[in-house]
């Protein structure tokens, strides 16, 4: 009879022959491009120049290269990699405000160009802040980056003069500073806002306000110009006080339009500087009892994905965050590598997408802002 711990016979048979084979089986060596080499009967250059995409290779060579990779799993060292190129193959990418959707969408498709060309991305999110700014520029000097995006909208002069004295390679938003290898990427923000503005005007609506972003920064002033443009070239007044300046923000938003909700002749739209302005909007409208469209039309800018799932979805300028990162990651590897294809240099175009937050100005609204004397009823409220 078996007593209390015995194993049985077949159990501990298998179970020995298991022990020792966890015991006594060995991690699996790393293999290096030198084994790569020798396993396809090629050189160290020519391994190198297979898996970089540099240069020309017979296709007989680069085939047997490629199914040694695979069989040793071979991943190259990036380490190796820079010291035999002299680049670090790391391009920085640096962003304001991470919390606007916005900037992921644009993160996410620079990071795929750069990974399927054969770069990594260093990220920082800098907010408005010198610390935090010259931080990361520290970082980026320390790394090596090849080159550096700032897509920041106005906030970057601080960081393009510390990195242009190091001739880092350089593309940003908007207008670019006089130093040498610096690339802007350029925006119409003519076309779209022009059309936003011809919009509203087609539904009836003369008084439109606008609110902008941080008038210090560079797109900022000009969606505002963009907007006076599209006002002058309908023919309708500019109010100035029905210009707010804004910054960018949810609550900015909320603190503009409970400014023009307090005006005595209140606007029938209004346009925003971008989507999270907007957003605000419609927030501070609800909480006084309104709503868009019926008591205000809303138009905001970017067309940032959750736009079109608001209540009502967001009419606004569509700028692509993919185009933008194209021409950003197309401009920047031309500067890096001079052979490498570069994307038009053309701006980056906008226009507007109709949703629900516009329509026709109600009568009564309409008999205020042609200034009639008729006896009108109270807007209704939700």
């Amino acid at each position: 009879m078996p007593v209390a711990g015995d194993v049985d016979e077949p159990a501990a048979s298998i179970l020995v022959p298991m022990q020792k084979r966890v015991r006594t089986e060995k991690p699996r060596a790393r293999m290096d491009i030198r084994d790569v080499a020798r396993r396809a009967g090629v050189s160290i250059s020519t391994v190198s120049r297979v898996t970089n995409g540099k240069g020309t290779v017979n296709r007989e060579m680069a085939d047997r290269v490629w199914r040694a990779v695979r069989e040793f799993n071979y991943q190259p060292d990036p380490q190796a990699r820079a010291l035999v190129s002299g680049r670090s193959h790391i391009i920085g990418l640096m962003v304001t405000e991470i919390t606007n959707p916005f900037f992921p969408e644009l993160i996410q498709r620079f990071e795929q160009l750069a990974v399927e060309s054969g770069y990594e991305v260093l990220l920082a999110s800098t907010p408005n802040d010198a610390a935090s700014i010259a931080m990361s520029v520290r970082r980026m000097l320390q790394r090596k980056v090849d080159g550096v995006a700032v897509m920041m909208f106005g906030r970057e002069a601080p960081i393009l003069e510390e990195l242009a004295t190091h001739a880092v390679p350089l593309v940003v938003m908007d207008g670019a500073p006089a130093f040498p290898k610096i690339d802007a990427v350029r925006v119409n923000y003519d076309e779209g806002i022009r059309q936003a503005v011809a919009h509203l005007v087609d539904l009836g609506h003369q008084a439109i306000a606008f609110v902008s972003g941080p008038l210090e920064q560079t797109s900022a002033r000009f969606r505002r110009d963009a907007f006076e443009k599209g006002m002058r070239g309908c023919h309708l007044k500019l109010r100035s006080d029905l210009m707010i300046e804004g910054d960018h923000t949810l609550e900015g938003g909320m603190a503009a339009m409970a400014r023009l909700l307090d005006k005595a002749n209140p606007p029938t739209a209004v346009v925003c500087s971008n989507d999270l302005t907007a957003i605000g909007v419609l927030h501070c409208l609800f909480e006084a009892g309104k709503q868009a469209p019926a008591n205000l039309s809303v138009i905001g800018f970017d067309d940032v994905h959750i736009a079109q799932f608001m209540l009502p979805p967001l009419t606004t300028v569509r700028m692509s965050c993919a185009d933008i990162a194209q021409v950003a990651f197309s401009t920047l590897r031309h500067r890096i590598e001079p052979g490498s294809s570069r994307h038009a240099t053309r701006p980056v175009e906008t226009r507007l997408i109709v949703r629900q937050s516009t329509a026709a100005p109600s009568a009564e609204r309409l008999e205020i802002t042609r200034g009639r004397t008729a006896k009108i009823r109270p807007l209704q409220k939700l």
